[in-house]
Order: structure tokens, then C-alpha cells, then sequence
């Protein structure tokens, strides 16, 4: 097999040979960390929420004054990635689940609920990764098929199918570790603390996330398998 950038041949797992120093897994595990969340959408999480709480507390527990910060840094983070040449339309939706957060927290009286919609779309996605796992359409392969020019075939190849049904689960345990942390926070209005615990599980939790899932990916697929970017279909 050749490396796609040097076009030198490479052996490893992919080619059933011996793995040359790691590069080729490290190579799709970092493939599969840009397809899944990189540190852009990790910063688009979690630097508002943590404006948030600073803003809140700075301002004398001022609701308007956190929103007013979150919103900012929000704003300020969208200007980047469009620089960036990130889409306008992903830019937008990150900035509008800034602003729910403080719309829900204005009209609530409540800062805390400035998360309670991160608590609900977690709780809606880790539901949604169930049930597609049950169905048989596991969104991990539903994800890195669609950005890989796959379509379906993934679907076809019983090993990747395994595979990216039991990896799957590993998201589903995401969100509910975040559940779990934020649930309590939320119910005892720790301002503070949820501005906190929404950084640590972030990007760290999803870079746990991603190497946990390649983990589980890779040792559910037979040894002699091409890779997830190569699905072994059967011909006829």
C-alpha cells in the first residue's frame, strides 16, 4: 500500500504487515480526530460557557452582563473561523446556541439554564446514537462514511459494520458522563462549577472519545483488514 502524501509504500495493520513505528494507525487516529470534532468546534463549546460564568460572576451574579460576555467571545470566535474559511452556515448555528443559552438564562431568571440546552442536546444525541446502533446504522459509520465519499458501502462489510457499531457506543458513554456531571451541577445552580466542568469535557473528553472509539474500532476489525478507509465489499 502507498502513503497517499509521499506515494512511498508503508506496511502495517492496513497491509496485514508489521506497523512501521505507529505511523499508519496514528495516521488514521488523526485522520478520524479531524472528522469527528477538531479543536475549532471544542473552542466553539467550551469558550463561551466559561465567558459565561466569568461574566456572570464579575458582574455581580448579572445574568445580562454573562450573556452579554458569552455572546461576545461567541462573536469573536465566529469572526475567526470565517476567516479561517470555516462555512458561514456552521459559524452561525454555533453562535445561535450561544444565544438560546442566554436567552433561556434572561427569561428564566435562572444563570444555570444558560446550559440547561447543552443538557438537552446531549440527551437528545446520546438517544439518537442508541437508537441508530439498534438500527443497525451506526452514526459513527453514518459520519466518517459520509465525509470519506463512502456512501453506503461501509454498511456492506460485516467487520466495519461490527465495528462501527460497537465504537459507537463509546460516543453514547460521552454524553452520558456529561450528563451525569451536569445534571447535579445544574439542579444546585453551580454557575461556577458548569462553566468549568463544560472545558474539562470538551476537548479533552472528546479527544478521549475519539482514541477510545479508534481503539474499539480497530480491535473489532479482523487483523488482515485494509482499514476504515478501504470497506471490503463482497463482489456479485
Amino acid at each position: 500500500m502507498q502513503d497517499r502524501q509521499t506515494g512511498q509504500a508503508r506496511t502495517g495493520p492496513e497491509d496485514g504487515g508489521p506497523e512501521v513505528s505507529g505511523t499508519g494507525e496514528r495516521s488514521e487516529q488523526d485522520s478520524l480526530m479531524g472528522l469527528l470534532g477538531g479543536r475549532t468546534s471544542a473552542l466553539d463549546a467550551s469558550l463561551p460557557p466559561v465567558a459565561f460564568g466569568l461574566g456572570w460572576w464579575l458582574g455581580g451574579e448579572s445574568i445580562l452582563a454573562g450573556g452579554a460576555a458569552a455572546v461576545g467571545v461567541g462573536a469573536v470566535l465566529g469572526v475567526w473561523r470565517l476567516r479561517g474559511g470555516d462555512r458561514p452556515l456552521a459559524v452561525l448555528v454555533s453562535l445561535l446556541a450561544v444565544l438560546l443559552g442566554a436567552v433561556i438564562a434572561l427569561y428564566t431568571g435562572n444563570a444555570a439554564d444558560f446550559f440547561l440546552a447543552r443538557l438537552v442536546t446531549n440527551a437528545v444525541s446520546a438517544l439518537m446514537w442508541m437508537v441508530s446502533i439498534a438500527a443497525r446504522w451506526p452514526l459513527l459509520g453514518v459520519i466518517v462514511g459520509a465525509v470519506l465519499g463512502q456512501g453506503k458501502r461501509w454498511r456492506r462489510d460485516p467487520a466495519l459494520l461490527r465495528g462501527y457499531g460497537l465504537a459507537s457506543w463509546v460516543w453514547v458513554g460521552q454524553y452520558a458522563v456529561r450528563l451525569l456531571v451536569f445534571i447535579p451541577l445544574w439542579l444546585a445552580d453551580a454557575v461556577l462549577a458548569l462553566s468549568a466542568a463544560q472545558a474539562v469535557l470538551t476537548w479533552p473528553l472528546v479527544a478521549l472519545c475519539i482514541a477510545g472509539s479508534w481503539w474499539v474500532l480497530r480491535k473489532a476489525l479482523p487483523s488482515d483488514h485494509p482499514g476504515l478507509r478501504h470497506p471490503r465489499v463482497a463482489q456479485g
